[in-house]
């Protein structure tokens, strides 16, 4: 019906590109693998081993640290009742998985954001590219990653990582380019040089951009915890493939609140860590508040 349009084999392409990845780079491929199963393991294991009990307590007090108390008992609660669901062991596996794709989403994506902000070159390169990584379906990373390290946590982690990178890379870039320029005319003035620059005045300024960038990772992180439980990944994800390969609604409601109150959990936490100065019920406000009339009171006595 269309002969007359010449047949582009993109997909040929791709599939060929990938095949020589495999083949020629497997032993760099061979150490990402090591290297996935190695840290999800250690992290699993640092979140398993305290009693469940010990740990709601951490998190408890991470959330009054940074939150509030109101958010320390929210934690409390939600967190007694996946125990009581019996997903405390697949809620800690996800958990594993999401910080260490967070964490290495925000080691590549800051320094390229800043990179971006720099340069408008680069900026213009890696829009279409942020662009793509956004908009293909995210099963579609799953087929490269299973054929570069087989089944298990390691293509979940890939994807996650492809998945929700982009997010961070336009907030860090939105950030930077949003500091107000005479701000930083005025750092030249006296003679400071462009990593001082953004050290002392871009990067603390863009703060709350970029912690909005890790906060849009971790939830894309979390939604694609389902998708990592497809090619193996232990956690939630497998209890949701697995309830729905037996139609057993009760689990997937159970694995799903699950993932919800994470969500929940986490969505809080950074975005109180972005704007720590909204919230003056934290231990952290607190503290600080408690330390400012210390001062005022010894610069009152030396006064006197």
């Amino acid at each position: 019906m269309n002969d007359w349009i010449p047949r582009i084999p993109v997909g040929s392409w791709v599939s060929d590109a990938v095949d020589w990845i495999s083949v020629n780079l497997r032993f760099l491929l061979d150490f990402f693998k090591g290297t996935g199963i190695w840290l999800n393991d250690l992290v699993t294991t640092v979140l398993l081993t305290p009693p469940p009990l010990v740990m709601i307590v951490i998190f408890a007090v991470l959330a009054w640290l940074v939150r509030s108390w109101r958010l320390a008992v929210g934690v409390v609660i939600t967190f007694l009742l996946i125990l009581s669901m019996n997903q405390w062991t697949q809620s800690m596996q996800t958990l594993s998985l999401v910080l260490i794709a967070t964490l290495t989403a925000v080691i590549i994506a800051v320094p390229l954001g800043i990179w971006a902000a720099r340069n408008d070159t680069v900026s213009a390169f890696l829009k279409p590219i942020l662009d793509l990584m956004q908009s293909l379906p995210a099963m579609v990373y799953l087929v490269p990653a299973i054929l570069f390290f087989s089944i298990g946590v390691v293509p979940g982690l890939f994807s996650t990582i492809v998945f929700s990178l982009p997010p961070a890379v336009r907030l860090t870039e939105l950030g930077i380019r949003s500091v107000d320029k005479e701000t930083v005319e005025a750092a030249e003035s006296f003679g400071a040089t462009d990593w001082e620059i953004l050290r002392g005045v871009q990067l603390p300024l863009a703060i709350p951009s970029i912690m909005a960038g890790i906060n849009q990772v971790i939830m894309l992180a979390l939604s694609m915890a389902v998708i990592a439980g497809l090619v193996g990944s232990d956690g939630l994800g497998k209890e949701v493939v697995a309830a729905l390969g037996t139609v057993n609604v009760g689990r997937g409601a159970e694995a799903g609140l699950a993932i919800v109150f994470l969500a929940i959990y986490l969505d809080r936490l950074t975005a109180a860590l972005g704007t720590p100065d909204k919230f003056n019920s934290s231990l952290l406000a607190k503290w600080k508040s408690a330390r400012e009339k210390a001062k005022k009171k010894e610069s009152a006595a030396l006064a006197a």
